[in-house]
């Protein structure tokens, strides 16, 4: 499954270590699936959940990313090593501070994997473009957890809101696709994750970043758009299809002008929408 092609609003982490949950993630309706050998895997276990993830199944339904070991750690080059043989939609790179953590985590996959840099620190914030820009860039996350201990700032109200916004700038510049939030640390709190989920989208994020399958539905729907945004959109392309395929000029739609960036707002909420499985 091409990555760019399928929804990106839910990222549910499940530990490497734990391959009987792999299925199940893949069945809870997130639109990704992150197998976790950072923070999920204690240190005396990372070589051995590497290495085992070798000889484990992993799902097809949806796109599966691994998330690595950061640039740095004794596992990073073993954990590159060990994605490069997985059947992975990419990676997903803890404390990307530079291009070159990047650059050098890419040019160690073969090219069907895509990198998701995370933005958790003072630096990669600092140079959020730069990390962008960097060799088969899907998309940022940003990490407001490990943020918060960098910066000792605290993701209350809007208080992250230019770090939020610049991770969504640096990837409009660069020409990747939106970023993903922060998780919620709140599994059951259902109004904290929609909130949450929904000051994401107004940043201009794609998504959101899960720790637990019940925070799933409510991440989906906060990323989906409504129903009036569906039946605008689709009555917008319908109108377009309608005229002759020659005119390529401006038209009216409903006492508004379209244009280029009208019907690709449409196309963008159609593409938001596509896939919907929750």
């Amino acid at each position: 499954m091409d990555p760019l092609s399928a929804p990106a609003r839910s990222w549910l982490f499940v530990p490497a270590t734990r391959h009987e949950r792999f299925a199940k993630a893949a069945a809870s309706g997130a639109d990704r699936i992150i197998l976790d050998l950072e923070d999920a895997v204690a240190p005396a276990e990372k070589r051995a959940a590497c290495q085992a993830l070798l000889g484990a199944t992993l799902p097809d339904a949806v796109p599966v990313y691994l998330r690595v070991n950061g640039h740095g750690t004794e596992w990073f080059e073993e954990d590159l090593a060990v994605a490069a043989r997985l059947r992975l939609a990419g990676i997903l790179l803890p404390k990307a501070d530079t291009g070159e953590h990047v650059a050098r985590a890419s040019s160690a996959l073969p090219s069907s994997h895509t990198v998701v840099p995370i933005v958790e620190t003072a630096v990669g914030l600092w140079n959020a473009l730069d990390v962008a820009r960097a060799p088969r860039v899907e998309r940022l996350a940003f990490g407001a957890v490990d943020f918060e201990l960098d910066t000792g700032m605290k993701d209350d109200g809007e208080v992250l809101a230019h770090a939020r916004s610049q991770v969504a700038i640096a990837s409009r510049v660069a020409g990747v696709a939106p970023p993903i939030d922060s998780v919620t640390l709140a599994i059951d709190d259902a109004g904290a994750i929609t909130g949450d989920a929904a000051r994401g989208r107004r940043f201009g994020f794609a998504g959101k970043l899960c720790i637990h399958p019940r925070q799933v539905e409510p991440v989906n729907r906060a990323f989906r758009p409504s129903d009036a945004d569906l039946e605008w959109a689709r009555g917008l392309l319908a109108a377009l299809a309608a005229r002759p395929p020659e005119d390529n000029a401006a038209f009216s739609y409903r006492g508004t002008m379209v244009d280029r960036p009208v019907l690709q707002r449409a196309r963008a909420i159609l593409a938001q929408a596509g896939g919907d499985r929750a």
